[in-house]
Formats: structure tokens, C-alpha cells, sequence
């Protein structure tokens, strides 16, 4: 399960599509609905919230904003509706996010060189609009995974 705390304008359309749907998987771990995946590390940082739904909700909104951009129909009545007050911001070490735009790129210049060669140079590099970039090292979620 990759849930990556970069802006979803960055991934491709194969990493879109899997976001959303590792997303809606995260979602129904964190309502008990499965049996496995209960311990993985990329669900600390939502369980460890006031509200992991609403907290999950909120990150999957953004997913389906970029994917809207882009025309694609995902099933928004998947997920519950974030007009209520929108959950804090969370903390995202600035290492964690050069971390993941690299582990990106590897994936792209593989899967899709077009994309490769456009983010190859993007500087700053934006996270997903749940997370605020905090300068420290890696996340301990993220050393786990």
C-alpha cells in the first residue's frame, strides 16, 4: 500500500488510479472492514488523527479533485462528504518528501518516460494538500514500510 503524501498532479495515470483505489483500501482498514493490512505503517500517520475517516476522506477528496482534472470519472460517493470543517493539516518531514518524489521518478522513468521527463526538473516540489512540509528527517511511519 503506497499512500504518497506528494500532490497527486505529479503521478501518471496508472499511479492515480492506484492511489484512489489503495486509498478506498486504507479507508476500509481503517473501519475494520478487512482483515489484512491492519498493521501497515502507512496508516499511523491517519489512525494516529482525532478523526481517521474524516482525516482519510479528506486526503481521497484531493485524489478525486486531480482526477476530475484530468476527466476521469472516480465514484466520489465511495467516500464520506468533507464539506464539514476540513482536519489539520499533517506534519510532512521535507526528507520524506524528496524521498517520495525520487521513489516517483525511478517508477516513471520506466512507466511512463513522458512524465519522467517533465518532473525530472520540478523545483519546489508541492505535497499533497493534507500534508504541511515540516523541515526534519524521514518519518518513523515511513522507516517501517
Amino acid at each position: 500500500m503506497r499512500l504518497w503524501s506528494l500532490h497527486p498532479s505529479y503521478l501518471d495515470s496508472i499511479g492515480l488510479i492506484a492511489l484512489w483505489r489503495e486509498g478506498l483500501l486504507a479507508r476500509k482498514v481503517l473501519l475494520g472492514q478487512t482483515k489484512g493490512y491492519i498493521h501497515h505503517p502507512q496508516l499511523i500517520r491517519f489512525r494516529e488523527t482525532e478523526n481517521p475517516i474524516q482525516t482519510i476522506d479528506a486526503y481521497l477528496k484531493a485524489v478525486h479533485d486531480e482526477a476530475v482534472r484530468r476527466g476521469y470519472n472516480f465514484d466520489l460517493s465511495k467516500i464520506s462528504s468533507c464539506e464539514c470543517q476540513p482536519p489539520p493539516r499533517l506534519p510532512l518531514p521535507d526528507k520524506q518528501l524528496e524521498y517520495e518524489f525520487h521513489h516517483l521518478l525511478n517508477k516513471l522513468k520506466k512507466r511512463s518516460p513522458l512524465q519522467y521527463s517533465i518532473l525530472q526538473h520540478i523545483t519546489p516540489i508541492f505535497p499533497h494538500p493534507l500534508f504541511q512540509v515540516v523541515p526534519n528527517n524521514i518519518c518513523a511511519w515511513e522507516k517501517r514500510s
